[in-house]
């Protein structure tokens, strides 16, 4: 009984040891840190736009480009896959136009980089060389039989020239294993293939990249001669530089500014519910010299106040602006956290799709100034919006699949009902949710794969009707979607509700 009380004293002292320096102060502390050698990388090259993966690299500048979503857990050593649902096809885009692109994200396991630079980034470059290659190996007929002419030959021999100075390869970084790459290598061809099935418009990618694209890998502990900068432009490839934020140390660091001690975190910017109370990005950047000159003691208390100075400055202009829990209970856990995956954009803007008169966007998106005609919104708060016709509006609070399995199921008719109801007339109709990356998205694939033909055109179901949905139309729907929704991030849980319903919906049909 002594025993498991001391090993109990030990275990909660190593927690409070470990909760005190996982403080507030210290995670803002090791950001700005971070943040200061991304800064020094990104003007290296400052011609390069500056993207942040979601969500934990973009605590660690004041300004990116654009944001990106690469998930680590998709390159798992017993779970490797090629996730149609998270393409981020505007990366590539952005890197054919610009020349290339600096992409940010960090790491807590004491690596120098995530499994997000050392094998998602990789497998993305290689997939998408390999499908722009065999698109214009297809284009330019060089797997054709020659047809005669000496103008034929010349440019089947010219095509064959230009294949061969496209590299197809995989460039992984040398820390991971021989046997690991080989895995991934026995994959590429069939990811490929599911690429290009999918639906993915490779044509405008393979008129943009004028080189293939190929990671290169730069961290705190990278040596860089800056009398040798080299000229992006003078590569055989176009760059995706990956910066890993975070120093590679597996332990907590002292460290001394000219007031305050306090302890270096790696990767500081990961799981921000856990520690932001209630500060977002944009505070924490536009108040930044205040909350690091504070110090740990103040530090706490000094957050609080731009907090809740900025809900009220938001709530006077009738915008949305919850009061921040900074300890929330059990049951309100089942709920996104109003901090959680807050788009890029600070004005949080709607995304229409297309000509379909379908937009998706966060319920922090300001409707007052908006030519929206009709809002479906899912989430469990309130929106301020005024709409012409009462009817206009639908709340349907839907749970997220890790805590209610089959909630956006139950959702669907309802939702379907209501945008045939708006849709069917011209009206415009945006579905929103906390983030407006995940179940909002879910719920657009939805209406259109029900209301919409493959073109996009709006039919009043009679597509729906006459076929049986597969995983295949998802994944092409989905692109479409992607396409105009750069921050879409729609979870398998929900995707598979989605697919469940409409499944049954088909077949009854």
């Amino acid at each position: 009984m002594a025993d498991d009380t001391a090993s109990m004293s030990i275990y909660r002292a190593s927690r409070t040891i470990k909760r005190k320096q996982s403080s507030l102060f210290n995670s803002l502390s090791s950001i700005h840190e971070d943040s200061i050698f991304v800064s020094e990388i990104a003007q290296l090259w400052p011609e390069l736009p500056l993207v942040a993966n979601l969500r934990c690299g973009l605590w660690y500048a004041k300004k990116f480009h654009s944001s990106c979503y690469f998930k680590l857990t998709d390159v798992h050593t017993n779970n490797l896959s090629f996730n149609t649902s998270r393409l981020n096809l505007h990366v590539a885009t952005l890197a054919g136009q610009r020349g290339g692109c600096m992409f940010v994200d960090s790491t807590r396991k004491g690596k120098r980089f995530p499994d997000s630079m050392s094998k998602t980034i990789p497998i993305w470059t290689c997939v998408l060389n390999r499908a722009i290659l065999n698109y214009r190996n297809k284009m330019n007929g060089i797997n054709k039989p020659k047809e005669g002419g000496t103008s034929s030959a010349h440019n089947s021999d010219t095509s064959v020239q230009e294949s061969l100075k496209w590299d197809p390869s995989l460039h992984l970084p040398l820390w991971v294993p021989d046997t690991e790459k080989i895995r991934i290598d026995s994959k590429l061809n069939e990811w490929v293939k599911v690429l290009e099935t999918s639906g993915v418009d490779i044509a405008s990618i393979s008129t943009l990249l004028k080189k293939p694209l190929r990671p290169l890998w730069i961290s705190q502990k990278t040596v860089i001669w800056l009398n040798e900068v080299p000229d992006y432009n003078d590569w055989d490839f176009t760059p995706i530089i990956l910066i890993s934020a975070s120093a590679s140390s597996d332990i907590y660091r002292q460290k001394t500014s000219s007031e305050f001690s306090w302890n270096y975190i790696a990767g500081a910017g990961d799981d921000e519910e856990s520690w932001a109370r209630g500060l977002t990005i944009i505070l924490f950047w536009s108040n930044i010299y205040d909350i690091i000159s504070s110090g740990p003691d103040v530090c706490n208390q000094t957050v609080a106040n731009i907090v809740e100075k900025d809900r009220v400055f938001r709530s006077q202009r009738g915008q949305n602006a919850p009061q921040v829990s900074v300890k929330p209970k059990k049951s309100e856990n089942t709920w996104s956290n109003q901090s959680q995956d807050q788009p890029l954009d600070s004005q949080h803007g709607v995304y229409w799709l297309g000509l379909t008169n379908l937009a998706v966007c966060s319920t922090k998106y300001n409707f007052k100034s908006s030519n929206v005609d009709s809002v479906l919104n899912c989430d469990k708060n309130q929106i301020l919006c005024t709409l012409e016709d009462s009817e206009a509006y639908l709340p349907l609070p839907v749970m997220d699949s890790k805590f209610d399995r089959f909630s956006l199921q139950r959702n669907l008719p309802s939702a379907l009902n209501f945008a045939e109801l708006h849709l069917k007339r011209g009206k415009r109709l945006a579905v929103c949710c906390n983030s407006g990356g995940d179940i909002s998205v879910c719920i657009c694939l939805a209406i259109l794969i029900s209301l919409f033909n493959v073109e996009g055109a709006y039919d009043d179901r009679k597509f729906f009707k006459d076929v049986r949905i597969t995983k295949l139309d998802m994944r092409q729907r989905l692109v479409f979607v992607c396409k105009y929704i750069v921050n879409a991030r729609p979870s398998r849980g929900n995707l598979k509700q989605v697919y469940n319903f409409l499944a049954g919906q088909s077949l009854l049909t």
